[in-house]
């Protein structure tokens, strides 16, 4: 019998994942990592709270699989959150949970699964990993998460299971449901753990550079006003402004060197070309070719000339101008549902 490591948040996928692969026959042992601590002591693990990681030893304990708990909230502080902050003091849009998938959930996992002779590891992700390692989409496009797992390693890949790829996300309740699983009626996690029940902008105050600076129309070079620290804003924002002038007005350029923020209509914030860097590439690339990509989890991949510039970086060119590609976000690219790479994006050219 074949040992599988199940990364258990407590959530319904998680909770589900583990059980289908102890009914497929697989030794099940789940694994919860406890990732961070606010004030008020409500922990964090993945994307859940302590309360959360108690349901995860209720759904172990009910359908008769091990579980332990890991303590990671050190190791989540310096390579996930202190990188988020530094990012957005920068006038970057980081991604904490590529961040997590990259140096601390997955890693761990094949640490845990080598120490305790596991074959395999399992998540509660939405995407597909073939025989061949090939990382695909899942067939749920509204859940689909491959974006946030482009940063895998082959040899991560290879000893990854993902049976939910295959399913949609109202199979998944209906089986907790039918199967009493404690999370069953747990509602969906937010989108970034660590910040609770604040948005990042109330969790970076006292944290970040509150250096105050100009918000200038993009298009008429005028001053409408103050902001209050560039890490209130990212490309494409709306809201939070500071400012009232009568018409939408979208977040187009951050200028960390003049501390400035360009303000304008949609259109501004739209763009075709960036330059990606740090790339982990899962099949070996052309120098030029063409592929979809993705800047961000929620939207469609487009269609783009990619020019690879070395081993970890390209040029992509949208066919069409695209919403909003902000430096930090992550691009990553697709070939039918086959994911080919992805990497950081580093500077976003001029329209």
């Amino acid at each position: 019998m074949k040992k599988v490591l199940v990364g258990m948040s407590g959530g319904v996928d998680s909770s589900v994942t583990a059980y289908l692969l102890k009914k497929e026959g697989y030794a099940v042992e789940g694994i919860s990592f406890v990732l961070y601590e606010n004030r008020l002591k409500t922990s964090v693990s993945g994307c859940c709270s302590l309360a959360s990681i108690d349901d995860a030893g209720r759904t172990a304990a009910s359908i008769g699989v091990h579980h332990t708990v890991i303590d990671l909230r050190e190791e989540f502080l310096e390579l996930v959150i202190e990188p988020f902050i530094e990012d957005y003091k920068k006038g970057l849009t980081p991604n904490p949970c590529i961040l997590c998938n990259r140096h601390i959930k997955f890693p761990w996992l094949l640490k845990l699964a080598d120490e305790r002779s596991a074959a395999y590891i399992s998540t509660g992700h939405y995407a597909i990993v073939t025989d061949k390692a090939e990382l695909k989409k899942g067939i749920d496009a509204r859940k689909d998460q491959s974006y946030v797992l482009y940063a895998l390693r082959k040899e991560e890949l290879s000893r990854l299971i993902l049976p939910l790829g295959v399913m949609i996300k109202q199979e998944v309740r209906e089986m907790a449901g039918i199967q009493h699983l404690p999370a069953a009626a747990r509602p969906e996690s937010q989108e970034i753990c660590f910040v609770g029940d604040k948005n990042y902008c109330t969790f970076l105050e006292g944290l970040a550079d509150k250096t105050e600076g100009p918000i200038i129309d993009i298009e008429s070079g005028k001053i409408l006003g103050s902001h209050k620290g560039i890490y209130l804003y990212t490309l494409g924002q709306r809201k939070r402004m500071g400012i009232a002038v009568g018409k939408p007005l979208y977040v187009a350029k951050i200028d960390t060197v003049q501390n400035a923020v360009y303000v304008g209509p949609r259109e501004a914030a739209m763009r075709r070309a960036f330059r990606v860097e740090d790339i982990n590439w899962l099949v070996s690339p052309a120098r030029s070719f063409r592929a979809g990509v993705k800047v961000r989890s929620t939207m469609k991949d487009e269609p783009a000339a990619i020019s690879a510039v070395d081993n970890d970086a390209a040029e992509v060119v949208y066919d069409d101008p695209q919403w909003a590609p902000a430096p930090g976000q992550s691009a990553v690219f697709y070939e039918g549902d086959t994911v080919l790479g992805g990497g950081i994006i580093k500077s976003v050219h001029e329209r």
